[in-house]
């Protein structure tokens, strides 16, 4: 078994039920070990869409990490996501984080994730779950990262506590 932190957000419809569905579909992949609480974000780069609904996962899984990713995505297209705009407004967005202290660097697979560092929406519930996780680029804990960031900055706030699982 491995242990993997995946990043989850959605925009658009039940935002809270779509996190909490993906959450309950994550359990073919492995076993969801801890869910952060809900966190309410501004969206980032693309601003003119609505605003998220974020939370990390740890799960432990036997998956490789190519196989996760696979399984992700079919999660996502079983929501209902289309990727019609880049970084536009989605129904679920299911990113791998952290994976063990593995580093892959490939076209379709990016571990430990490449923007984790520079985001408040990742490191807030990252920190939450896992304060101590450490980065295996940068070899700074989730905890340490976070209060490196700008206080200022993209809005980050919580609004409910740890989502369960829709059966």
């Amino acid at each position: 078994m491995s242990l993997t932190y995946l990043s989850l957000g959605s925009n658009l419809g039940d935002r809270a039920g779509n996190l909490r569905r993906a959450i309950s579909l994550l359990r073919g992949l492995g076993d969801v070990e801890r869910v952060s609480s809900a966190f309410e974000t501004e969206p980032v780069e693309v601003i003119g869409q609505a605003w998220f609904l974020n939370c990390a996962v740890a799960l432990e899984t036997t998956a490789s990490p190519e196989r996760l990713l696979a399984g992700l995505l079919a999660i996502e297209r079983e929501m209902g996501r289309v990727r019609s705009e880049f970084k536009g407004p989605r129904v679920i967005d299911l990113d791998i984080l952290l994976f063990e202290n593995e580093v892959c660097d490939s076209p379709d697979l990016n571990i430990p994730h490449p923007a984790m560092q520079e985001r408040r929406f990742v490191l807030t519930p990252m920190a939450e779950i896992a304060p101590d996780a450490v980065h295996p680029l940068f070899q700074r804990s989730m905890r340490e990262l976070l209060e490196a960031l700008p206080p200022q900055g993209q809005i980050v706030r919580k609004v409910m506590g740890p989502l369960t699982a829709t059966d």
